[in-house]
């Protein structure tokens, strides 16, 4: 666990998730209460639970949990961290809220996509009903000199949430605004079926609307020059798009469109490179993600 200040009153706490560095952030937000935002999975959630200790956060000072969605990298903690801070409750899309009551068909579906990944993020456990918020677009979250504005921003997920935050005119991103690899300075796609492209780039737009200065990635950290780097997964989701439709145009697979990409996206070629020494992001994550885009051209098609 590493506890880093980003910002006056933000702290980034790598999780460490099977000893991965740099791979899953979880920020907390310090006024006269506190914010968490995202949890990270529950083998790791007590990285974070300690961070929140070295801080001095006590118990009962935690205002909020927002999490951008329920999957399991980025809520997978909450009921650990619920029992720790009594007084907290976790801020949900309201698609994703039951999910979050009765993981138990997450967690199947978890063990059925991502395979041994599932395991080494774990079961997470059952959030009572009375501390789950059901978010909706535009809700705000006061903590006493910290606020977050509710962004809805589906598309990667149908229950996605980002959190804006004025005081650093940033956005806690999810995974809206793909992955940033920030050792090797690139953006990937995480855009795994059912994914939703056009959802997914209105979503960047109204990101992109705030105007922000900063982006608070989940995977992984703080950026600057947050519209350039919105701007640029804007440009690679439409890119990875136009490289289905031709390959689907010609009756061509998976395979094809893979080779095409690497041929034409840099920042995936110096990705595949970087994932062949990850504990948990692998090769098989960006193919995941390039049949999701395969998925959706096939189904709804593509106009440049």
């Amino acid at each position: 666990m590493s506890l880093v200040k980003v910002n006056e009153h933000i702290y980034m706490v790598d999780v460490e998730v099977a000893g991965a560095r740099n791979f899953i952030a979880s920020y907390i937000l310090r006024g006269e209460k506190t914010i968490i935002v995202e949890t990270g999975p529950i083998s790791s959630v007590y990285n974070l639970i300690h961070g929140l200790e070295e801080l001095g956060v006590k118990p009962e000072e935690v205002a909020y949990v927002a999490v951008s969605h329920i999957h399991l990298d980025h809520g997978g903690g909450v009921g650990p961290l619920l029992r720790r801070f009594p007084k907290a409750k976790v801020v949900v899309h309201e698609r994703g809220a039951p999910h979050l009551a009765n993981p138990e068909r997450l967690w199947q579906q978890a063990q059925s996509v991502l395979g041994p990944i599932a395991e080494i993020y774990g079961k997470p456990e059952p959030v009572p009903m009375d501390r789950i918020v059901a978010a909706h677009d535009g809700m705000t979250l006061d903590a006493d000199g910290v606020t977050l504005k509710v962004l809805e921003t589906v598309g990667h997920a149908p229950h996605h949430l980002s959190f804006y935050e004025p005081l650093s005119n940033g956005i806690f991103t999810g995974d809206s605004a793909g992955i940033y690899l920030n050792e090797i300075g690139v953006i990937v796609p995480t855009t795994p079926a059912p994914f939703r492209l056009d959802m997914a780039l209105a979503a960047l737009e109204k990101m992109a609307s705030l105007k922000p200065s900063t982006l608070y990635y989940t995977h992984f950290g703080k950026a600057e020059k947050a519209l350039e780097k919105l701007q640029f997964y804007a440009k690679q989701l439409k890119l990875w798009a136009s490289i289905a439709k031709e390959t689907l145009e010609k009756g061509e697979g998976l395979d094809e469109m893979r080779k095409k990409v690497l041929e034409q996206d840099e920042a995936v070629r110096k990705a595949l490179e970087y994932v062949k020494a990850h504990r948990v992001f692998s090769e098989k994550s960006l193919v995941g993600s390039m049949f999701g885009i395969f998925e959706y051209v096939k189904n709804f098609g593509f106009q440049a």
